[in-house]
């Protein structure tokens, strides 16, 4: 049994991060808890705050939260395919971190999943919230932007310049990801193709690969000196579902999902990240 936790504000982004969730683990018994945490009644300025936002179109215009997480909870239990799909709504008046780390320790939860928008300029701009979980939640993130459609699991990309050591919480995750979806697991050297792998590295390669070796992977390089460019290249190239990082290569994740600098891309707003803790 497989335990999601999903925060939720209600909006349009949100929900398709839930709906996004349902059939990532449409094959498997799974415990949904969506997670709604509400503005602190104590803090003076909240109020102003929480009006500011639904201005801009940041969130939804929400009278009756408690009222909304139940429907909400409904809509699932009603809209799911799976009898083994079980849903229970989460409601807090406490920092969303605070929250996810509070259910973290009374649930023996697998994965955290968040939707992300992209600004309206074009430029990609992972929300305040997600980077918060992702930097500060030592637990596994998938990010889920708005323009991603689940068509199922067939390609995962796992980028990585073999300078670490893999440790046991890190590789576990890649292989269940792969065992949940029998994907096809691409490790991309985001190296030059002429720069040559230290003993270091080629020590941290051949681990994955002893590993992995029951699931299908390969071993590839991105192709471009620009990461960004690489990894869309790549990502068309293969046919990519989903991109798994280590969260402990924060300059990988800033270039790749937070602050991508290069014009024209679109993974960030297509594919789904699954960030890994150790």
């Amino acid at each position: 049994m497989k335990q999601i936790l999903i925060p939720t504000d209600f909006s349009e982004n949100s929900q398709h991060a839930l709906q996004y969730a349902m059939e990532y683990f449409k094959e498997v018994p799974t415990s949904f808890y969506l997670l709604h945490v509400s503005q602190d009644p104590k803090s003076g300025n909240d109020a102003n705050l929480r009006n500011l936002q639904e201005r801009r179109g940041a969130l939804p215009l929400i009278q009756n939260p408690a009222l909304k997480l139940r429907e909400t909870v409904k809509s699932c239990h009603d809209s799911t395919n799976n009898p083994q799909h079980s849903f229970f709504g989460i409601p807090e008046n406490i920092s969303l971190v605070e929250a996810i780390r509070k259910q973290l320790g009374k649930r023996d939860i697998d994965c955290i999943l968040m939707g992300t928008k992209g600004a309206s300029n074009g430029a990609h701009e992972v929300g305040r919230n997600t980077f918060e979980v992702i930097t500060k939640v030592k637990c596994p993130v998938i990010v889920i932007p708005e323009r991603a459609k689940f068509r199922g699991i067939k390609n995962i990309l796992f980028p990585t310049d073999y300078n670490c050591i893999y440790k046991d919480r890190v590789v576990d995750t890649v292989f269940e990801t792969w065992k949940l979806h029998r994907a096809n697991l691409r490790i991309a050297n985001t190296k030059a193709r002429n720069q040559k792998l230290s003993p270091y590295q080629i020590d941290n390669q051949r681990f994955l690969q002893e590993f992995l070796k029951e699931a299908e992977h390969s071993f590839h390089f991105l192709e471009n000196k620009n990461i960004e460019t690489g990894v869309q290249n790549f990502v068309d190239t293969w046919e990519i579902d989903i991109i798994a990082l280590i969260a402990k290569n924060l300059n990988l994740l800033q270039r790749l999902l937070f602050r991508p600098s290069v014009e024209g891309i679109t993974y960030h707003r297509e594919i789904p990240f699954l960030v890994i803790h150790e």
